[in-house]
């Protein structure tokens, strides 16, 4: 089992040791050194635990990081000796080590993805790393495993959902069918989310969000764009949470985008509820923020960033990020920059 220190004071953890303990006895294992913001290191070390305990299967329990962390060890089981930078990632089989997730917040999706992002230290920045064998072959949706979430970070993971989805459909790749599962996905966050907020114990909230968040991952599928570049680099360097991230600069984003075309947001616009008008960004952008601010996450990015200086370094490493490579506007560092300090 692969999970994070923080989990393991929980009642969700504790739920699943006494399933574990029971269906497996003693033949199992817990690696609980994956960190918030998964490292490199993160990655040796779980394969090296997997190695020593003899393990033939691997199940990732928690959020995202988790979940990044479970994958980042199947790539090192599935090229011992390289570092992640140097995997031939086409090169590996379908298959390294059966996986199986288990998500206990809603937001990241990554129990449906083929990809993990990790912190390389020789890049000093997140990348995102992919190929077939890091699609786990079963994910387990629980929403019992996911009541004791506090409200903060159930609204942070939760957006990371909606950011998800949104970006995704605005996203200029073609895949209709992706764009329909973006649009039920941004309904279902905008109907639920607050709920899961409010009352934890909802477990229809609670549900219909983990649900939502599988949708956001098979979406962005196509790809995302410029709040992911942007949410990154908070992440690495000043351990932002990497929801709480993309709730705080999307709305920046969106104007961004509108102000070439505002007509792609529409669709966006009806998936919450709202009847659009001549300027369907905007609308958006404003609902995003009510959101933010119905959720608690009434922050800006100067209460996260200590000093508005650090601004050009963050810009620097968001363009080197590729997920700005399919925003539906492109974007030079510049222009990053320019939404960094709209968000502060």
């Amino acid at each position: 089992m692969v999970t994070d220190s923080g989990l393991m004071q929980t009642d969700a953890y504790r739920l699943m040791t006494q399933t574990m303990d029971a269906l497996f006895t003693d033949s199992w294992h817990v690696f609980s050194g994956v960190h918030p913001n998964p490292l490199e290191d993160d990655a040796y070390q779980g394969s090296a635990a997997y190695a020593e305990h003899n393990c033939d299967a691997i199940l990732a329990l928690g959020g995202g990081s988790a979940m990044d962390g479970a994958k980042a060890i199947v790539l090192s089981i599935g090229a011992p000796g390289k570092t992640l930078a140097e995997i031939p990632l086409s090169e590996l089989p379908e298959l390294i080590v059966p996986l199986c997730a288990i998500p206990t917040t809603a937001g990241t999706g990554s129990e449906v993805g083929q990809s993990t992002v990790v912190t390389l230290a020789s890049h000093g920045r997140k990348a995102v790393l992919g190929c077939k064998a890091l699609l786990p072959q079963m994910a387990i949706l629980d929403p019992e495993l996911t009541v004791g979430l506090p409200p903060g970070l159930t609204a942070a993971t939760g957006m990371d959902a909606m950011t998800h989805a949104i970006e995704s459909f605005v996203c200029p790749v073609f895949h209709p069918m992706c764009d329909g599962i973006a649009l039920e996905a941004i309904y279902r966050v905008n109907q639920y989310l607050p709920r899961a907020v409010e009352n934890g114990g909802d477990l229809q909230a609670r549900g219909e969000m983990l649900v939502a968040a599988s949708m956001g991952a098979v979406a962005f599928q196509k790809d995302l764009g410029a709040a992911h570049s942007l949410a990154h680099p908070l992440s690495t360097e000043f351990g932002v949470h990497h929801g709480l991230a993309n709730a705080l600069v999307l709305p920046s984003v969106i104007r961004f985008n509108g102000e070439v075309d505002s007509a792609q947001y529409r669709r966006v616009a009806i998936a919450l509820d709202l009847i659009p008008g001549a300027d369907p960004a905007e609308q958006v952008a404003q609902h995003i923020e009510a959101l933010n601010r119905s959720l608690g996450i009434d922050k800006r990015l100067r209460d996260v960033v200590p000093d508005e200086s650090a601004l050009p370094k963050l810009a620097n490493k968001a363009v080197q990020d590729g997920c700005h490579l399919t925003n539906p506007r492109p974007c030079k560092e510049a222009d990053l920059l320019d939404l960094y300090k709209k968000s502060w």
